[in-house]
């Protein structure tokens, strides 16, 4: 069974930082994109980063500057490094992994929240 757990939300105060996990198991393979997606009340899930199993990211202009994608490959885990948080991040937050990157994401982690109060 395929599983995206992910780790390190929680709540932070604007301009502080928290970092985010997702690692990967009941696979045989490693994804060929790896990355996050953001879901804030009433808004629809916008993608936020994603890395290939290369090492090239890829971000939404909105976190460009202040978030950095990374990823282990030989443990599946992705990561994300979120500094000088904005209230604006406030979301769920969603790992997702994609076999390949022509390819639609195919899993999806349960989420994690990150509240960032101002």
């Amino acid at each position: 069974q395929v599983q995206l757990a992910e780790s390190g939300g929680g709540l932070v105060q604007a301009g502080g930082s928290l970092r985010l996990s997702c690692a990967a198991s009941g696979i045989d393979f490693s994804y060929d994109v790896m990355g996050w997606y953001r879901q804030a009340p009433g808004k629809e899930r916008e993608l936020v980063a994603g890395i290939t199993t290369g090492g090239t990211t890829s971000y939404s202009d909105s976190v460009k500057g202040r978030f950095t994608i990374s990823r282990d490959n030989a443990k599946n885990t992705v990561y994300l490094q979120m500094n000088s948080l904005k209230a604006e991040d406030t979301a769920v937050y969603y790992c997702y992994g994609r076999p390949n990157r022509s390819g639609a994401v195919r899993d999806w982690g349960q989420g994690t929240q990150v509240t960032v109060s101002s």
